[in-house]
């Protein structure tokens, strides 16, 4: 137990006397160091390039995408070799249909059914349309007649009726007047004793009876006036109003009846059109499980011509894989024209602008280089490196390489072939420059430390654009100094390089110089050197 203790005790005292050295030799470099001792670099006065490197694939400028249109997830039965030369027609790739045949043949019953609902729905929708004008015409043929029974009364039957009434009295009274006459002719010879009395008192019945027909004539005439006539001409206005109701009754009722059977009829149209649209569809799915070439070319699968990083879960086209819709299969390029296909870090992305020149060598031919020129970059950052490292951000940028002459590069480079590309930002002849990592920040102020009789002096500078290794200064050394390779960090914290071109920015403003211009500053004055807007960022 003693000896554990007594171990953990010397490592102790061991950490703090090496500690205890390295702050010592950390606060006394700068002074009592030998050259021997402390890393050092000569401040050189040169060409200075500043350029990007990145990796990048190899791509066709032009290509005709190939995309998978089954909806479903089929497997690959059948793939035609990548780099197959392929004619227009000709079979790329096949899918399984095992499953859209079946379900295509449980939809040929659903279109006969769905056929035969709509031939049923029609006819009996012309059977409705029938009933119902049949329905509506005998409603107007009803009223046709109200109004006719109407007229007839109005026009025919009671004025016939008023004017038998008139002479029924006309007659009574020309019978009363006679059996009057009659009775008092009878009288006198009754006076006289010519006739009997019987014969007087049949007389006397005649006249009673011809004045009671006359009473009966007038009470007819004041019934057919005061009642008979105005019940029957209300009645038969009710029928004619009856009728006309009934009319419209049913024509509104014809017209829901024959909307209902036309609703009917096209809810089973639309079914049919839907089962059918779907069976033509499905048979438009199947014929899509066979790919063909949509024109001459060679063929090249789509995730060779794609980056594929270590984390991504694409895997190579081959026979047995499941794709999905929209998944792009082949490329075949419309022209022999490449270009090259790159990512590039924010920090760099001020260094790089559309025209650059570029210089492009292939993995696949060593030796030999190609050149080119920075045609788009991207506006946004490539969400694919967000989503696997939210804190790192590329953005996609398209090199269009030079083809030009016999040895031409789309004789040489193949889809999906990986590069390296140098994209030349600026170049600085005559520059005083000095390693990245000698400069520090002291007081918010480029600094670096300056060797000199043995001494270390720190020193403010000011900076220009680097190139990851170098960095220019622009004014505060001169040709042949010494500066430390190894700054002491306790002092100050060391300052990215983008904020360095952004103080070289307020000091010189170089012209410009073109994408071919690979050492455009030979003329130009001092300080006034570099790529396009080089420093002015």
């Amino acid at each position: 137990m003693e000896k554990a203790i007594n171990k953990k005790k010397n490592i102790a005292v061991a950490l703090i006397v090496i500690v205890a050295i390295s702050l010592w030799m950390a606060k006394n470099m700068s002074t009592k160091s030998t050259d021997s001792e402390i890393p050092l670099f000569t401040v050189e006065k040169g060409l200075l390039t500043i350029s990007v490197l990145e990796a990048g694939t190899i791509t066709a400028r032009e290509v005709e995408i190939i995309k998978c249109e089954v909806e479903s997830r089929p497997t690959i039965l059948w793939l035609i070799d990548e780099a197959t030369r392929v004619k227009k027609g000709d079979k790329l790739m096949e899918l399984d249909s095992s499953e859209l045949v079946e379900y295509k043949m449980n939809k040929e019953i659903e279109v006969k059914n769905t056929k035969t609902d709509v031939i049923i729905a029609s006819e009996t929708f012309e059977v409705i349309k029938n009933k119902a004008e049949s329905d509506v015409e005998q409603a107007e043929l009803n009223l046709k007649f109200a109004e006719m029974d109407l007229e007839k009364y109005v026009e025919g039957e009671y004025p016939n009726e008023l004017k038998v009434n008139q002479t029924n009295i006309v007659l009574a009274k020309e019978e009363l007047e006679r059996a009057k006459e009659k009775l008092s002719y009878s009288e006198q010879l009754a006076k006289e004793k010519y006739i009997s009395s019987t014969e007087l008192k049949t007389d006397q019945l005649a006249y009673q009876k011809a004045e009671l027909e006359l009473n009966l004539a007038e009470n007819r005439l004041d019934l057919l006036k005061s009642y008979t006539h105005k019940r029957m001409l209300e009645e038969l206005e009710s029928d004619v109003k009856q009728a006309g109701m009934a009319l419209e009754r049913t024509r509104r009722s014809a017209s829901a009846s024959v909307v209902q059977g036309d609703v009917a009829l096209l809810a089973k149209q639309a079914k049919a059109d839907q089962v059918q649209s779907l069976f033509d569809k499905i048979e438009d799915q199947i014929s899509k499980t066979v790919i063909r070439a949509p024109m001459d070319g060679m063929v090249i699968y789509a995730t060779s011509a794609k980056r594929i990083s270590r984390y991504s879960s694409v895997e190579p086209l081959d026979e047995g894989q499941v794709v999905r819709e929209r998944q792009e299969l082949f490329y075949l390029p419309t022209a022999d024209l490449v270009k090259v296909e790159a990512k590039i870090h924010e920090a760099n992305l001020d260094k790089v602008k559309v025209g650059f020149p570029v210089t492009i060598k292939v993995d696949a031919i060593p030796g030999e280089s190609f050149v080119g020129n920075v045609n788009k970059i991207a506006i946004l950052p490539d969400q694919q490196s967000m989503h696997m490292n939210p804190d790192l951000k590329v953005y996609d940028i398209e090199i269009f390489v030079d083809d030009k002459g016999p040895d031409s590069a789309s004789r040489k480079l193949r889809t999906g072939m990986g590069c390296r590309v140098e994209i030349l930002a600026a170049e600085f002849e005559d520059a005083l420059y000095v390693p990245i990592q000698s400069v520090i920040t002291v007081a918010d102020q480029p600094t670096v430390y300056v060797y000199e009789k043995g001494k270390s002096k720190p020193r403010s500078v000011e900076i220009g654009m680097d190139n990851n290794r170098m960095i220019r200064i622009i004014n505060g050394l001169e040709e042949g100094e010494q500066v430390l390779l190894a700054p002491p960090l306790a002092e100050a914290e060391v300052k990215h390089s983008k904020n360095s071109k952004k103080r070289e920015a307020s000091s010189s403003q170089p012209n410009k110089m073109g994408p071919g211009d690979r050492k455009g500053n030979k003329k130009r004055a001092p300080g006034k050197t570099g790529g396009p807007g080089a420093e002015n960022r």
